[in-house]
């Protein structure tokens, strides 16, 4: 009988062994506490930055700043339309390099967690998809529809390909731990129903299998399938339980601000408000919290949604929207982060024992079987100081505050007293050398040429321009007889314009006659006022002008853009000319 060597039932052995080491090396699982990650449970913070909203230049200062400011977790969608322009033609250079983006975050020793969708919202154009997916037959966004999700499928597969090959999952030794598939799809469920629950159960059934070997959430979807895990988006999810008791409490978008859209106020979240609420999350058994965002960026080009999302995305981030610290709350949230790091052993060990103090104040109390021991002291009261007793000790807490006590004895932090700077940004005027010099030009309203084209009745702005272009003329002429009425009495007729949005310029004769905006809430207008108009013939020019796509919504694939009428002129001797069925020339401008 033939003897195997000794030496080789050893290296047998070593290697078996090695198998079974490294399938634990490369693992990220989870459990009702915590995301383990190589078989040791973490509290996660993390923040969104898009790396389309900022430039591969700002990519490292960025994520080292993310680092510095104590974050585990760098998060980012994956944005459709930038990646697939035209069906089959795709694209990942430039700001839009993925790739280059993950490897530079798990180069800074960060974990990435990939928000595929790929319906992100995010106020981003058309929220993310293409606009030629609109135009395949039979479509209908985000159900069970089968032109949709064959499309939905596969983007997602070559986005999860791209990130295989190159070894971006942790199970595979990258720095992806965790991906989402949809985004905040419940309340779209529970209005579309049935086919909403089905579109549901399929969207995490094709998400898990497609092997990356680490979790996948759905954040806003209180019936995820198992084994994906739901989540929470809000200003405060202190509230918030996921649905089955094995899977852990997560907060995928705590929001840091709020977007600025065209003519609205900028919004401001105080770091004590933010603070605050990211401290009751992780007492009341929070394990991974995501700044939305941590550095907004700017909605380049023609990449803001809405309509009416402004083209800086500050949202009052950490960061601000030119990647500098926007203090205090940077720093204030960079020493909470130390506080939250310091209670982590007591933290993943168990639920935590809660005991009144006050009327309006709790202890959250963290003990480990080896002796760790974290304490969060809340005042709930939103005016009042608070003296408190806990641990044979007494605590001075502020109004609406929590002090954090990673031994429970000693105070680290308390969301409500900020001790980072503060900074303001101040702009000074920079002499410009060389001169500077200014250049006018009178631009004629839209003309027939080869660029343009006649048809009977109005066109939908969309379906004309396939959102290449935010600008589209609408041109007729109307004849007004020289014995026309208003003529001899001076009183202009009134012209009406109805447009689905988002802004008209009016001209008459080339000549502009009134401009009007639609809002954020409001994207519809109505254009009425009176014209100057001359005996013969009369040309009307509109200029309609998109604002940004929809990017949330049911079934906002069937909302429209431009002029779809009616369009009247009243006043005349004939009382009301409707203009909206004769012949109108069109012109997509560059």
């Amino acid at each position: 009988m033939w003897k195997v060597p000794s030496s080789l039932v050893l290296l047998l052995l070593l290697q078996l062994a090695c198998s079974l080491i490294c399938s634990v090396i490369a693992s990220v699982s989870y459990d009702s506490k915590a995301i383990t990650i190589n078989g040791q449970s973490r509290i996660l913070i993390s923040g969104s930055i898009h790396y389309p909203r900022s430039t591969p230049e700002m990519w490292p200062d960025l994520i080292q700043k993310a680092k510095e400011g104590g974050l585990d977790v760098i998060q980012t969608y994956v944005f459709w339309n930038g990646h697939e322009p035209s069906p089959g033609k795709y694209y990942f250079e430039g700001n839009y390099d993925l790739v280059k983006f993950i490897k530079l975050v798990q180069q800074a020793g960060l974990y990435v967690h990939l928000r595929i969708g790929p319906y992100v919202c995010a106020e981003w154009n058309f929220g993310g998809f293409p606009v030629w997916l609109k135009y395949i037959p039979g479509i209908s966004f985000r159900t069970d529809n089968e032109p949709f999700k064959f499309q939905m499928q596969k983007f997602t597969e070559k986005i999860v390909d791209m990130m295989k090959a190159d070894r971006l999952f942790e199970s595979q030794g990258g720095p992806i731990i965790m991906s989402q598939i949809e985004n905040e799809y419940g309340p779209m469920e529970y209005e579309i129903g049935a086919p909403g629950k089905s579109y549901t159960k399929w969207a995490a059934d094709m998400a898990v299998g497609l092997g990356t070997g680490v979790p996948w959430i759905m954040c806003k979807q209180d019936d995820a399938p198992d084994p994906v895990i739901n989540t929470c988006n809000g200003f405060y999810c202190d509230y918030f339980s996921p649905n089955k008791d094995y899977k852990p409490k997560m907060w995928t978008e705590a929001w840091t601000g709020w977007f600025t859209e065209f003519g609205g106020p900028v919004p401001h979240r105080p770091a004590e408000d933010m603070a605050f609420s990211v401290a009751r999350f992780i007492q009341k058994g929070g394990s991974f919290i995501n700044y939305y965002m941590y550095h907004g960026g700017t909605n380049f080009g023609r990449t803001a949604g809405g309509p009416f999302i402004a083209t800086s995305y500050d949202y009052d981030a950490p960061l601000d929207e030119y990647g500098l610290l926007q203090q205090p709350k940077w720093g204030h949230l960079k020493d909470l982060h130390r506080a939250i790091k310091l209670s982590e052993p007591a933290l993943i060990s168990g639920d935590p024992t809660v005991t009144r103090i006050g009327n309006y104040q709790e202890a959250h109390v963290f003990k480990s079987k080896s002796g760790a021991c974290a304490a969060f002291l809340g005042n709930y009261n939103p005016k009042a100081f608070a003296t408190v007793a806990f641990g044979n000790m007494h605590y001075n807490l502020p109004p609406w505050s929590i002090s954090i006590l990673p031994d429970c004895k000693n105070t680290v932090y308390n969301t409500a007293r900020v001790g980072s700077q503060s900074a303001q940004m101040k702009m000074t005027r920079v002499p410009i050398h060389g001169g500077l010099s200014w250049q006018v030009f009178t631009e004629q309203t839209a003309s027939t040429d080869d660029s343009s084209f006649t048809m009977t009745g109005l066109l939908e702005q969309l379906n004309t321009t396939r959102d290449l272009t935010d600008y589209l003329w609408y041109s007729t002429d109307v004849v007004i007889d020289p014995n026309e009425g208003f003529l001899r009495s001076g009183k202009d007729p009134v012209l009406t314009v109805l447009s689905a949005g988002h802004a008209l310029h009016v001209f008459i004769n080339s000549q502009l006659s009134g401009t009007i905006y639609g809002s954020l809430e409001f994207p519809k207008l109505t254009f009425s006022q009176n014209v100057k108009l001359i005996p013969g013939v009369n040309k009307i020019s509109l200029l309609s002008v998109a604002v940004g796509l929809p990017n949330v919504g049911p079934h906002f694939e069937t909302w429209n853009a431009g002029v779809l009428g009616p369009i009247t002129l009243n006043g005349l001797d004939e009382g009301r000319r409707d203009l909206s069925w004769q012949k109108w020339s069109y012109k997509v401008l560059p």
